[in-house]
């Protein structure tokens, strides 16, 4: 099963739907004139249909892009709500929780703790 990997620190969530017609070429375009960031980064990218049952993630992977996608047989995707930048930041975590079909908008995981010292 192919899967992105939990420990992945950004992956960039366009919020708006986009046409599932495009494919690479059409969805790397896209990445650089509406979203204003770079395909060629090793960031995934990560799109859905209107009716919120197909997702495609694209990225560059050293000397070409790759395309993944999943369709629902059943039920659709909670997809996060339309922001000002068109764009969201997720986890690889967090990415894995909305392709599982959880809202993540509702999920908050406990805070990260840093201590110095135990004294």
């Amino acid at each position: 099963m192919l899967r992105p990997s939990n420990s992945l620190l950004e992956v960039f969530v366009c919020v708006e739907p986009i046409d599932f017609r495009k494919r690479i070429p059409g969805l790397s375009v896209w990445v650089e004139s509406e979203l204003g960031r770079n395909p060629f980064s090793e960031h995934l990218y990560v799109f859905c249909n209107r009716r919120r049952d197909k997702v495609k993630m694209l990225y560059w992977e050293r000397n070409g892009f790759c395309l993944w996608e999943k369709r629902l047989e059943k039920d659709r995707f909670f997809w996060p709500k339309d922001n000002r930048e068109g764009i969201l930041t997720l986890t690889g975590q967090q990415l894995n929780w909305l392709l599982d079909g959880i809202d993540i908008s509702r999920v908050k995981p406990h805070e990260s703790l840093c201590f110095s010292s135990l004294l």
